[in-house]
């Protein structure tokens, strides 16, 4: 029996998302939703018999919204629409991100209010459940009349034009819908503007970002509990009655993740026992990475709230009998929040480095420089240093907001615009860079242990440790370090360690 989503337009996760986007799971249509299009769709006729001068149903759009169409003229202006909106740049967007996109666009019309064809959003769900999918480019898109360009480029293999990928293979769109037995359709009134008047671009990448980074953040109080050990680090500074006295829940919650994690541990001390206090980058590790989870679940909240809402325009109200021609395709309340997950993954991956520097500094670690117990012959650790810095560094200059800028469009009908599919997009990548540097620190953190006694680690620690020292071995002479990052990096995509830390010690808060 296949897994399926049923979707409704009110009650889209962000792990539903993860189903459907990345592990193939099936989508369905509930039949509450199916009335309500339905309705929808017939206070569109309507509209359209009476020749009410509606934007963008009897109008055309941005600055040609004083231009009256003709019924005749409805089906040549919708696709003429979405061809001439097809504009993106660069590369494509992956087809978990892809399929990301159509699932939401799918949702948000489920709530019916936008107007389309019950065989529309058929035919999109039938693209997700058979794998076809639209070549999207990235670029292209100013955040603000919704996604239009990457929208559109997904439509144009709806009615048989562009490009997608089916069964691994780059082809034609009629082609590829062909092969997959899926009729292309004929939009009509108001359909191309409902398909690609909306957020639905911006917020796909920014969840499947959030998705990663709630991973990304647990995993950071890992490598950091695992360098806590490698440098004797104390562990007072995460005594919960510290936290109490100033409840940010991001630092309270961090704090109680470092003292799980390092239960058990004969590698960690206590204030006083070697030195008073430790640097911050391991004493406050509660209060920096808290404050990127404080960020992280403020981004998650916009996104339950994003991913169910209606972000077209118009919006049809059948009920009322009434539409209104609004801003709700403006990205501006997810600008600002995927802006605030990029600089919070930055700081994440900040200190992770800084602690690699502890790690491999001799004059800070009382360990053998950069981690070699061959120095001066081998290297060790020192270019992998490097590597994390440079990652940090172009973290910094990403993590500039996108959405502080705006560039008029449409001849200045569209005046100010938010610019979060680009603020999305740079959390993403930001998330990459800060995957690679903690994959960078838990080696680090694992080879200056190896100079300890492994058997000594706490019960969270140790539990990483393996997984580790499964995939890695000890670097006793100099190798292709970069052979290694991405081992770590792979186990971290798949959550190797986090998994195997939360089996022994339950989940992990974020």
């Amino acid at each position: 029996m296949k897994n399926v989503v049923m979707i409704d337009g009110q009650s889209l996760t962000i792990d539903k998302v993860l189903e459907v986007s990345r592990f193939g799971h099936q989508v369905e249509l509930s039949q509450e939703a199916k009335d309500k299009v339905i309705k929808a769709r017939k206070f569109v006729d309507e509209i359209v018999d009476s020749k009410k001068v509606v934007y963008g149903i009897t109008t055309g759009f941005g600055k040609f919204s004083d231009v009256i169409i003709s019924r005749e003229e409805t089906k040549d202006l919708q696709r003429n629409l979405i061809i001439s909106h097809s504009c993106g740049i660069g590369n494509p967007f992956s087809e978990e991100i892809v399929r990301a996109i159509m699932l939401l666009r799918v949702n948000n019309m489920a709530k019916g209010h936008s107007g389309v064809q019950p065989a529309t959003i058929d035919t999109l769900i039938q693209m997700l459940n058979m794998g076809v999918h639209p070549i999207i480019p990235e670029k292209g898109s100013l955040g603000a009349s919704g996604d239009l360009a990457p929208l559109s480029h997904m439509v144009l293999v709806m009615i048989g034009l562009g490009e997608a990928i089916y069964k691994g293979v780059r082809m034609e769109g009629a082609k590829a819908m062909a092969e997959a037995g899926i009729p292309v359709i004929e939009l009509t009134s108001k359909e191309g503007l409902a398909l690609i008047n909306g957020t639905q671009v911006m917020t796909a990448v920014g969840t499947i970002t959030a998705y990663e980074a709630i991973q990304l953040v647990k995993l950071s109080d890992i490598s950091a509990s695992m360098t806590v050990e490698a440098l004797k680090g104390i562990t007072d500074a995460f005594d919960p009655r510290l936290h109490m006295v100033r409840p940010h829940q991001g630092q309270i919650d961090t704090a109680a993740n470092m003292l799980r994690i390092l239960e058990g541990s004969g590698l960690t001390t206590k204030q006083g026992e070697i030195r008073v206090q430790d640097a911050y980058t391991l004493r406050c590790i509660p209060q920096i990475h808290g404050a990127s989870k404080d960020a992280l679940n403020y981004v998650i909240e916009r996104i339950n709230i994003e991913i169910n809402a209606v972000t077209d325009n118009p919006i049809l109200f059948p009920d009322d009998g009434v539409v209104f021609s609004g801003g709700n395709f403006h990205g501006q309340p997810m600008a600002l929040p995927f802006d605030f997950l990029g600089i919070a993954l930055a700081e994440v991956a900040n200190v992770s480095e800084r602690r690699i520097e502890r790690l491999v500094n001799p004059q800070l670690s009382g360990l053998p420089a950069f981690l070699t117990p061959h120095g001066g012959l081998h290297s060790g650790f020192m270019i992998a240093q490097y590597a994390a810095a440079a990652l940090v560094s172009e973290n910094k200059i990403l993590a500039h907001p996108a959405s502080v800028d705006s560039i008029p469009s449409s001849a200045n009908q569209e005046d100010h615009v938010s610019m979060g599919t680009i603020a999305a997009r740079k959390a993403k990548e930001i998330l990459f860079n800060a995957q690679n540097v903690v994959a960078i620190e838990l080696l680090c953190a694992a080879q200056a242990i190896d100079f300890a006694d492994a058997s000594l680690l706490g019960k969270g620690t140790k539990a990483a440790y393996d997984v580790i020292r499964a995939s890695v071995s000890k670097i006793e002479e100099d190798r292709v370090m970069n052979v290694d990052f991405n081992k770590i990096y792979d186990i971290i995509k798949t959550n190797q360690i986090l998994t195997s830390v939360e089996k022994v010690l339950g989940t992990l808060k974020v």
